[in-house]
């Protein structure tokens, strides 16, 4: 596996629901916030996302991860990094159980946390 890792960045397919994608497309968001389960685990930097429109449209986004930020928890997470980058409006303030709506308490402590540095592609 590091062998074929070391040599090709990979591609990975995501969905998104239209509130985070929109924000992505429009710059307001620049980490995309996930559990950090098997499927994530296989993310490096450099490698290309393709976010799909989970409403079915067909309307995707492409982006390159620039680094990825690994914590125990959401609420690690949000500690650590600046909420305008994970979509977070000014004034906004995260919290963990903004995150309950996609994942539960039990995933979360059972995975941990990934913040996925994004830069979007054209």
């Amino acid at each position: 596996y590091w062998l074929a890792r070391w040599s090709e960045p990979m591609e990975h397919e995501m969905r998104l629901p239209k509130g985070p994608f929109e924000k992505l497309r429009r710059g307001e968001k620049t980490i995309e916030l996930r559990l950090d389960d098997a499927k994530r685990r296989l993310v490096a930097p450099g490698d290309k996302i393709t976010f799909s429109l989970s409403e079915g449209s067909g309307e995707k986004l492409t982006a390159r991860v620039r680094a990825l930020h690994r914590f125990g928890s959401f609420a690690e997470l949000f500690a650590a990094l600046p909420p305008e980058k994970c979509g977070y409006g000014p004034g906004e303030t995260p919290s963990p159980a903004d995150m309950r709506e996609y994942y539960s308490h039990d995933a979360e402590k059972r995975w941990g946390v990934v913040g996925i540095e994004l830069e979007l592609l054209e």
